[in-house]
């Protein structure tokens, strides 16, 4: 999972671009909700032969097939972070600096995964 933090008021599809910074492997699939249904994400997935899980907005004129198999893992997504807003330093975001919000999100991350392994 990669990580980048933007404005409150940055909308999806303005973060993909540095999430998808090419220093790191290409994922195989790219799960994403409908604020990322854009053209031009589209075709740089394509061109890194990068999957498309992306559902399709209403007002869209062509309509793609997605596969609703790998769509059902974005839930798993979903929830983890909704576990990570109960925490109130992380959906308030107290920290004044970009790496100490990161660095808690780990921290909290990791409690929340502990918690889970030993269920």
């Amino acid at each position: 999972m990669r990580s980048k933090i933007t404005g409150g008021e940055t909308a999806d599809a303005k973060g993909v671009g540095p999430v998808m910074a090419k220093e790191l492997p290409d994922p195989a699939h790219f799960l994403a909700g409908k604020g990322c249904d854009a053209d031009k994400i589209r075709e740089k997935l394509e061109e890194r032969r990068i999957a498309a899980v992306i559902p399709m907005r209403r007002n869209r004129r062509e309509w793609r097939a997605v596969d609703r198999g790998f769509h059902r893992w974005r839930n798993l997504v979903e929830r983890c972070f909704s576990k990570l807003k109960q925490w109130r330093r992380v959906a308030t975001r107290h920290d004044k600096t970009a790496l100490g919000f990161l660095g808690f999100i780990d921290v909290a991350s990791v409690r929340i995964w502990l918690r889970f392994l030993s269920t």
